[in-house]
């Protein structure tokens, strides 16, 4: 028998009341507003002429919190369907538990279903983490797989406490400049206030995607496109948001962005599909050739069998070595030595590394003292070319939030979430998490915004569609999502300012955006 559905319709961000209904609860869910600003727990500072940060807790006193019990869906998905749900539920009464059903319904995408996401069960409400947990034991020890959460991460119901700091640059009143960097070596991970610390920066943000894992390539090298004075030096990972820095952060703007690179000896040509990264290991996915997919897919990391890879004097890191053919460059372009993978990039120079059919290639066309001529090429959806001069930079991430003054979040088609396998990115896209942003105004002011995060109580961070309004209500009318989690910190004036979710302090990272006087 259909367990009977009782809901309550109410406006977005009031909290519903428990509906009981037989030995099941079955919540209707909905997605809430923004949480109001509490106007006295508000500081701004103008950090100098054109520069102001601002620090504050969004509060909603009627949000009511707690821990709960999770019943894991099916293929460890976080949902099920109906069906899912029902039977779940029957067997967890079965087994002498009070469960109830949940409605998950989509956030608002660009590019995904809408209505109905999936159902989630769940059991109890609880004060703290270590009551949550005693309960999810006794359900595990029944044969259920169950995690305890805390409801105030929930898309579906108001956040009680979300701590924030924006900083807004004014590129008319501001007579410094803005830019993306990845200090001395892009194979190097520190952290933001590090890198302000010793650029003396007024203001910095965390920037974009990077690796964290030895498997998955070199630590700090980016996962997307990055280019720092004028010089790429990571290529995009398929057509994903974008923060390109022009003039030294004077005309900034926020685009998709691909990146094509050619080499080219003599008439024979052949495509670079990575820039200081591993050969074969392509973080992030994006690229042609890749597999399993050649779309973007947020930390997954694809393989590439036939793979030229350049790497930059910026890769300042020991080679990676491995089976495959080494091409090692002098600052005109041309060949100084063909053998085998290693050692580091020459000062001044290039390193061109190939596997597979690039291996061939090198092995075939790189002969001493002749060129081999590399051409970069940075577009933006609407197939405009972006030049970089040497004050130019680009820092990206995925996805877009904003474009044109209204929610744009295309988060499918930058890869941070899957509609037909809820068992990707739903956590990622979907769930309350640290998040770092920015965005640009009517006026051409630069909008850089922290949220922290993952502090039960203190502050949970937004979902994807949350940092949309958000974004959106400081007047961004174009916004992208940087790196967040761990990752989101600002700091100002050298300090770190956010507190950081990673228990051991503020991560290390690869690229930062720095606002420098």
């Amino acid at each position: 028998m259909r367990n009977e559905e009782s809901s309550v319709r109410r406006g977005p961000g009031v909290r519903m009341g428990a509906v009981l209904a037989a030995a099941v609860v079955l919540a209707v869910v909905h997605p809430p507003a923004q949480a109001a600003p509490d106007a006295g727990s508000w500081t701004t500072e103008t950090v100098a002429p054109g520069v102001q940060v601002r620090a504050g807790v969004l509060r909603d006193a009627d949000a009511k919190p707690s821990w709960t019990v999770t019943v894991q869906g099916p293929g460890s998905a976080p949902l099920g369907d109906r069906a899912w749900a029902d039977d779940t539920a029957g067997r967890l009464r079965g087994a002498g538990f009070e469960p109830r059903v949940e409605r998950v319904v989509w956030a608002a995408y660009a590019d995904t279903p809408h209505g109905t996401m999936g159902w989630r069960v769940r059991l109890g409400s609880y004060g703290t983490s270590g009551e949550a947990q005693g309960a999810r034991e006794k359900v595990a020890a029944a044969g259920f797989t169950a995690v305890a959460e805390w409801t105030g991460y929930d898309a579906q119901q108001p956040a009680d406490r979300e701590s924030v700091h924006v900083a807004v640059i004014d590129p008319a009143r501001f007579t410094g400049t803005v830019a993306a960097t990845h200090d001395t070596s892009v194979a190097d991970r520190e952290t933001t206030s590090s890198v302000a610390e010793k650029r003396h920066s007024l203001l910095a943000v965390n920037g974009g995607f990077f690796i964290t894992s030895d498997a998955d390539g070199v630590q700090g090298t980016m996962a997307g496109i990055g280019a720092y004075d004028g010089e790429l030096e990571s290529m995009a990972a398929g057509s994903r948001a974008a923060l390109i820095l022009a003039d030294g952060g004077r005309h900034a703007r926020i685009a998709d962005l691909t990146s094509t690179v050619t080499a080219r000896a003599g008439s024979s040509t052949y495509a670079v599909q990575g820039i200081n990264r591993v050969p074969g290991k392509v973080r992030n996915c994006g690229r042609p050739g890749a597999t399993p997919t050649e779309s973007p897919r947020q930390d997954v990391t694809c393989a590439e069998t036939d793979d030229l890879v350049k790497f930059t004097p910026r890769f300042r890191a020991e080679l990676p070595t491995g089976p495959g053919t080494q091409v090692v460059l002098d600052a005109d372009g041309r060949v100084v030595s063909t053998g085998a993978r290693g050692g580091t990039v020459p000062a001044g120079g290039s390193v061109l590394q190939g596997i597979g059919a690039a291996s061939d290639w090198l092995t075939a066309h790189a002969r001493q003292g002749e060129r081999i001529a590399l051409k970069e090429v940075v577009r933006d959806t609407a197939g405009r070319r972006v030049r970089l001069d040497s004050d130019d930079s680009i820092v990206s991430a995925a996805p877009t939030l904003v474009k044109d003054g209204r929610l744009a979040i295309d988060a499918a088609a930058e890869g941070t979430l899957d509609p037909k396998n809820l068992s990707f990115g739903y956590a990622w896209s979907n769930v309350r998490q640290p998040r770092t942003m920015a965005g640009l105004d009517a006026k051409g002011r630069l909008i850089l915004a922290t949220v922290d995060g993952r502090q039960p109580g203190v502050s949970e961070g937004f979902t994807l569609e949350e940092a949309a309004r958000f974004m959106r209500s400081l007047g961004a009318v174009q916004a992208l999502n940087l790196d967040g989690g761990g990752s989101t910190a600002m700091a100002v004036n050298g300090r770190l300012a956010n507190v950081t979710s990673d228990a051991t302090g503020e991560r290390a990272v690869g690229d930062t955006v720095q606002v420098l006087p």
